[in-house]
């Protein structure tokens, strides 16, 4: 059993489950941005622990998941459909949760954001437990981190994205967020043009 880290790095009350699929964020790097997500294993299957195996890289590529073989992804807070919170990544490292992404003029989104992933699949609504979840999360990452925006992933990857998707509430998520802190859910806070020089970019080096 390893020793706590430092509490800044932990929410309280989380279970822990260190996941190996994360790194230093960059040096001065300030977390102001939170980025909710969805995610089931298989889609649309609320139960199991896929998608714990998944971000603790020990999934097995086999029916039905032979599309993730070699996936490396995390996230640092998943909150399932009964309200259970699992933390994989500590706030002060980043978690690989955004891939290609860009807020306000800003590329690398994994590198100033925490990822949260909800359980879900994009067409069901999410449960009144995840919604009280977040009521709790939201207050103590402020306390932790200057955390100033909230957004989506369809935000910061349109096209390319679509979670948490129409089924999530935004409007009530707005309701509860703490003073200083607001959602940033417009299509203009993805600079487009900016995250389509980056794409290009990246696929000229790989060739």
């Amino acid at each position: 059993m390893t020793p706590a880290p430092a509490n800044a790095d932990w929410l309280e009350g989380a279970k822990r489950l260190p996941s190996p699929h994360a790194d230093r964020r960059p040096e001065g790097a300030t977390v102001d941005l939170l980025v909710i997500h969805h995610i089931s294993l298989p889609a649309g299957v609320f139960e199991g622990d896929a998608v714990e195996r998944l971000f603790l890289g020990t999934l097995s590529p086999e029916p039905p998941f032979e599309s993730l073989r070699g996936l490396r992804v995390s996230a640092h807070l998943f909150v399932r459909r009964d309200g259970e919170v699992i933390q994989f990544v500590p706030f002060s490292m980043r978690a690989w949760h955004a891939g290609l992404s860009n807020f306000r003029g800003r590329n690398a989104c994994n590198d100033f954001s925490v990822g949260i992933e909800m359980e879900g699949d994009g067409k069901t609504p999410f449960s009144e437990a995840q919604y009280e979840a977040l009521s709790r999360i939201l207050p103590e990452l402020v306390r932790k981190h200057p955390i100033r925006w909230v957004t989506g992933h369809e935000v910061i990857a349109p096209g390319r994205k679509t979670d948490p998707g129409p089924t999530f509430d935004w409007g009530r998520v707005g309701a509860m967020l703490p003073a200083g802190v607001e959602l940033a859910i417009a299509p203009a806070d993805c600079d487009v043009g900016m995250l389509e020089a980056r794409t290009a970019d990246l696929a000229r080096k790989t060739r």
